[in-house]
């Protein structure tokens, strides 16, 4: 298949790709490099891929039309993986302007480029952060979803909202994967995980917020990349049992479905920081703090459907999971 992922340069975006070349697939790798965070370690994630000669590499911004028309026009995908967006709840807050042209302008126009050359199946990131305000747990695709609490949030649920649209009018399969705290070797500084390692290491204090009561549901990227794999190759479908009296928000008529990407299995944060001094043999400096504007106190998926449909269950303990993050930190890093 020739398959073509925005943010191919992110965490998950250069782990999803390396699989997918590892099985023979083609990739037509975006990205532009963004400066959100240490762009060198997006050069040492690209590195990987580029090694392989089935990956094309194209820079470009998603929220830049004539880039990506002319990139759907020269390389004409089977499937699309859209991974590049602005992440993060709190800059969400700081620099709102960013997630509109990156999250909403962006998926435009890959929503067109997928309509426009005929696109099997386009899966795209959505997020945990979309339960906003929920309190029923675990949080299920089936519940309802509209009380976002961050910028960020809302853009993920604008997503789906717009996939929805495109699988109704052209009958374009979706699939909507809503991510939970995902971490691991080769992961985001701007994240707990990493801006705790290299604050430890460095004898400087962490902030722990909602004073480390909150809990979260750490998904291993292993996981994540293997619910990508099973999902891509299984292209959304019409549910025959979907009922307009009672809508089901994880379903539809259309082509589209939504799936939780989670552990299953929610941690409460110090116990995450334990494990982590654990790995590490030092004990952290703890700055307690109280919930930040964005935040929610607990994320815990229900994967139910995942399971059924892909026969697949992430399952990564983050005892282990901590351990190949410290592993790969001390190595990249040489600490």
């Amino acid at each position: 298949m020739r398959v073509l992922i925005t943010g191919s340069a992110g965490f998950i975006g250069s782990a999803l790709s390396l699989r997918l070349l590892e099985r023979g697939d083609q990739v037509i790798g975006v990205d532009c490099l963004d400066e959100y965070y240490d762009v060198t370690l997006k050069e040492a994630r690209l590195t990987r891929t580029l090694a392989y000669d089935g990956y094309t590499d194209v820079r470009a911004r998603i929220e830049d039309r004539d880039a990506m028309r002319a990139t759907f026009t020269a390389h004409r995908p089977d499937m699309v993986v859209n991974l590049a967006a602005q992440a993060g709840v709190r800059y969400s807050i700081e620099n709102p302007d960013a997630y509109v042209d990156s999250n909403l302008v962006g998926f435009a126009n890959i929503l067109e480029g997928c309509r426009r050359h005929g696109v099997k199946h386009l899966v795209y990131a959505s997020s945990s952060s979309v339960y906003g305000s929920n309190t029923n747990m675990p949080f299920s695709v089936h519940h309802n979803v509209d009380h976002p609490v961050s910028l960020y949030a809302a853009s993920k649920k604008a997503n789906e909202l717009m996939a929805h649209t495109y699988s109704h009018l052209y009958d374009i399969p979706t699939t909507g994967l809503r991510f939970f705290t995902v971490y691991g070797p080769w992961g985001r500084p701007d994240m707990a995980l990493f801006k705790f390692t290299k604050a430890i290491l460095a004898d400087q204090p962490i902030d722990v917020f909602n004073y480390g009561k909150h809990r979260r549901d750490f998904t291993y990227i292993d996981d994540i990349v293997e619910g990508v794999m099973r999902v891509l190759d299984r292209p959304a479908a019409p549910n025959p049992q979907w009922n307009g009296d009672v809508p089901d928000s994880g379903t539809s008529t259309a082509p589209y479905r939504l799936y939780n990407i989670g552990n299953n299995q929610p941690v409460e944060l110090m116990h995450y920081i334990a494990t982590l001094e654990q790995c590490l043999g030092k004990e952290a400096q703890k700055n307690l703090l109280p919930l930040q504007p964005g935040d929610v106190p607990d994320t815990y998926a229900d994967v139910t459907d995942l399971v059924r449909d892909t026969g697949y269950k992430p399952d990564m303990a983050v005892e282990q999971g901590v351990a190949n993050f410290v592993a790969w930190y001390r190595d990249y890093y040489q600490v």
